[in-house]
């Protein structure tokens, strides 16, 4: 199974294409998607939507996933990732791709087992797991790969115990 993992912002959005074949995971494809703090938001927002879909297009998964939108304190900041969030996710519904979506708390459980795992667990249990001499970087296309990985270890617990 191809897993299109997608950690949603305004300024980077981190993209991993990850893949699962007789239990072995695979990196295909990892980049972030960077726009300029300057550029009004429309071209922003055009130029992800763009990317994701041409990664959509050359890549080909079978899924793709999201992490849900979490934020306590900055309002401002919510609004935008929001509106790249749903720019990301039109395009991913116009691909007639399936959607799936995770907290954070859910990815940190899945890959690390610790619900308050901070961003360097992550990056280094993504870099292990799928057997990288260096961390993905920036961090957002760690947190894009960690969502595929969380994926793909649900279905396969879903599958597991499928009555």
């Amino acid at each position: 199974m191809k897993v299109l993992g997608i950690d949603p912002g305004i300024a980077i959005t981190g993209v991993a294409v990850v893949e699962e074949e007789k239990g072995k995971f695979r990196l295909l494809y990892s980049s972030a998607i960077e726009t300029k703090a300057g550029q009004p938001t429309p071209e922003r927002l055009l130029l992800i939507s763009q990317k994701i879909s041409d990664i959509v297009k050359t890549q080909k998964p079978d899924i793709a996933v999201l992490e849900t939108l979490f934020f306590n304190t900055n309002a401002k900041t919510a609004f935008s990732v929001g509106q790249a969030r749903g720019v990301i996710v039109n395009e991913l519904a116009r691909s007639g791709l399936q959607i799936e979506e995770y907290t954070p708390l859910q990815v940190k459980m899945a890959l690390t087992g610790y619900g308050r795992a901070d961003k360097n667990q992550i990056q280094k249990m993504v870099s292990r797991i799928l057997g990288l001499k260096t961390d993905l970087k920036p961090d957002d296309v760690a947190d894009g790969a960690a969502i595929a990985l969380t994926h793909l270890f649900s279905y396969k617990m879903s599958k597991k115990f499928e009555i």
